[in-house]
This record gives C-alpha cells, structure tokens and sequence, in this order.
C-alpha cells in the first residue's frame, strides 16, 4: 500500500506554512513530526512518507525562508523564531504527543520544542542531527565562527547556496551517487534562489552559534528525560561527524545507534534500511 498525502498551508501568526502529512486509516497513529535541514525542505522526506505513511501520520512542515512557507516581509530569521513558528503550527494542528525526526537545522529546532514542552515528546528519531561540540567537524568549526564582521564571511556563507554545493550536499559521501536523485537538490536550489531567501541563509548562518552554546542544556534535558532515542547516521558527513553520534549515548546509554556508510542526507540513498529501523521504533 502507498500512503495517502495531504499537502496543505495553515497560518501562523502571519507565516503560512506549508505543510504535508501522511493520512493513516488509525486516527491514533502514532505522530513522527519531521523537522528538516538546510537547505531543504519537507520534500526531502517523500520517500519515507510514501513508505510509513499508511501506518503511522507524519507530519512535515517547511520553516519560514524554506520550501513553499511564506513569511511576511520584516520576519527575522532566527533558531528561535523557526522554533515559535513550529511550535505554533504544533499548536494549531493539535499534536499533543509526537516523536521528534532530527535532522541538521531539525535538531535545533526540535530540541527548542523539547526543552519547551517536554511531556509531548513519546522519542527522538536523530539522523545527522548534532547535539555535541565534538560532533562537528573542522569546517562546520570554521563557518559557525563566521560573524558579519570576518573578512570575507558573507562571500564564504554565499558560497554554499550555490548549485554546485546543494549537489555536493546530497552527493557527498554517498558510496554510490546514483542512487541519489537530481530532484532534491535542483528543487532546494530553486527555493534558494527565491528573492529574500539568502538574505533569510545568511541570517540564519550567523545565528548557528546559539544552538552550540544552547548544547550544554539539550544534553541536560537528554539526561533527564531519557526519551526512546534511535539514531541513524550518515558517518561521511562532512559536517557533523561519527563522534557525534555516539556522544548521545553518554546522556540516553539506551539509544539504538546505527551508523551508515553514507553522508550528510542519508534517507536519499539508504531508506531501504532506515525507514524499517523508524517503523519499528514507532511501533
């Protein structure tokens, strides 16, 4: 069987955010609410909707500055606003228990919600989604310390919103490119390219440092918490490295880790192994 999807807006406190959403005949299927990554959107997670969709409702919004949400002219594009906008659209679809997907930009955001409403959360499904100063990499280091004032930051942070880094994003460390398709990063490209959009980027680029300084208190409500916790990751990601993946299991030791020999978009070529390790933990 292939999932039903619902492809919808709903505002926000002005911001229209898209949305879409798997509809399971159960009305008590258990809620997966995917949070995406740069630069992408909740396109990125068609295949894994189209695959456990029947069963369980995911529930993918795009962020402000992403996909086809439209925020109003003057919105300031922070970790903080993105987390008010998805937790005012948990709001107003009515979820009052879900499991949390976090991947990349997902993690800051999802954790922000977490802190925020902790009895909500049922588990965290993590897939490159970092949490530890020792899970980023030399790079991710060097464009996190980037401020407006660098000699030459913006031009570095523009860079990445080029045709050839989105490819490079969803092409590297992947054992096998082909199995990777063109339309994921030709379609983030297109939203890229969108008048305000890397205006909307590059704020966002130089606010990545709050969400290193806010670790210490993930880790934190990690401890206290404990929630059921699956981790898939990507070990070739050029970004957030294998190390930080296994820095979860110092704060939830019972967390299922999975590593996989590909890169920073995992689901694009290993969804075969991943989707059935998440219906399981769902289930």
């Amino acid at each position: 069987m292939v999932a039903r999807i619902a492809h919808r807006h709903v505002d926000v406190d002005g911001v229209e955010v898209f949305y879409r959403e798997s509809l399971p005949d159960r009305p008590d299927a258990p809620v997966l609410l995917l949070l995406h990554g740069f630069p992408s959107a909740s396109h990125q997670f068609r295949r894994l909707i189209d695959a456990l969709g029947t069963r369980y409702r995911l529930v993918a919004p795009d962020y402000p500055g992403f996909g086809h949400t439209r925020a109003p002219d003057g919105f300031t594009y922070s970790f903080d606003r993105l987390a008010d906008v998805v937790e005012g659209f948990v709001a107003r679809l009515g979820l009052d228990r879900y499991a949390l997907y976090l991947f990349d930009f997902g993690a800051p955001v999802g954790f922000r919600l977490a802190l925020r409403h902790p009895d909500r959360v049922t588990g965290l499904v993590v897939q490159n989604g970092n949490a530890y100063a020792e899970g980023l990499s030399d790079a991710a280091r060097e464009f996190i310390a980037l401020t407006p004032d660098t000699p030459g930051g913006e031009r570095t942070i523009l860079d990445l919103f080029t045709l050839d880094a989105t490819r490079g994003q969803y092409e590297g460390g992947t054992a096998d490119p082909a199995l990777v398709a063109p339309e994921g990063w030709l379609l983030d490209q297109f939203f890229l390219d969108q008048p305000g959009r890397r205006q909307a980027q590059l704020a966002l680029a130089y606010d990545y440092h709050r969400n290193v300084a806010a670790y210490p208190r993930w880790q934190a409500w990690l401890r206290e918490h404990r929630p059921p916790t699956l981790i898939a990751w990507g070990v070739n990601d050029p970004f957030f490295t294998e190390a930080g993946a296994r820095a979860y299991l110092r704060d939830v030791p019972d967390a299922a880790l999975h590593l996989f020999d590909t890169g920073h978009f995992a689901l694009e070529d290993r969804l075969p192994e991943i989707a059935p390790l998440i219906a399981d933990f769902l289930g």
